[in-house]
């Protein structure tokens, strides 16, 4: 079954009602964004949450040691890039850190591809491109990009522009492993609507 994060998590509240509701992981966003959290809030979130939620830090070209001493401090499971994290980058950090490592990839055309075989990682994101915006955006992007992607062997997390009209339809063309919803059941950014998110993850786990 398809894994379902919520990200963009500023506040406690937002925080328990998703896990109440059923996802398996929530992002919190530790780079310039609306969404932002410093890591003392999220550390307190994350306090009280259970055990089995995957709790994921989003970074963008964060300094290294920077994201190392975030990830401990606020127990991350795993840590997802958004910039332009080069290979090299990607490999320094896994030494650094025991948390699983996500990267994403804004996709445009096909060629935007290509570079994914550059990374010796087991899970990537792939996201819409904005020339301002690194995620967030609530743009979709073609899905047979991401179907494509699959000659990779990789685990694939499916973002851009999802929402509880597409999810099902995403998930049913791609089945990723997880989809990763920011926007779309945003009330105002940072700020989650629970009917959005008791409807995303509703047409995610296909019940009707």
């Amino acid at each position: 079954m398809t894994k379902i994060k919520i990200c963009g998590i500023t506040n406690r509240e937002d925080a328990l009602k998703a896990v109440e509701l059923g996802v398996d992981a929530l992002g919190f966003i530790f780079a310039p964004s609306p969404r932002r959290v410093e890591p003392e809030q999220a550390k307190k979130i994350i306090s009280d949450l259970p055990p089995a939620v995957i709790e994921v830090g989003v970074f963008v070209n964060a300094n290294l040691e920077e994201i190392e001493k975030i990830s401990k401090d606020c127990r991350l499971d795993a840590l997802q890039l958004h910039g332009k994290e080069t290979p090299e980058y990607c490999d320094e950090l896994n030494k650094l850190s025991s948390a699983n490592l996500i990267k994403t990839f804004h996709l445009r055309e096909e060629k935007d591809l290509e570079k994914i075989s550059d990374y010796n990682l087991e899970i990537i994101c792939l996201d819409s491109y904005s020339e301002d915006k690194v995620g967030g955006t609530g743009k979709i992007f073609n899905w047979d990009l991401a179907k494509r992607a699959k000659r990779f062997n990789k685990k694939i997390i499916l973002s851009g522009g999802l929402n509880p009209d597409n999810v099902q339809e995403a998930i049913a063309e791609v089945e990723p492993y997880m989809v990763d919803v920011s926007s779309g059941v945003e009330r105002s950014p940072g700020k989650k609507d629970e009917q959005l998110m008791r409807e995303f993850i509703r047409k995610a786990r296909g019940i009707q």
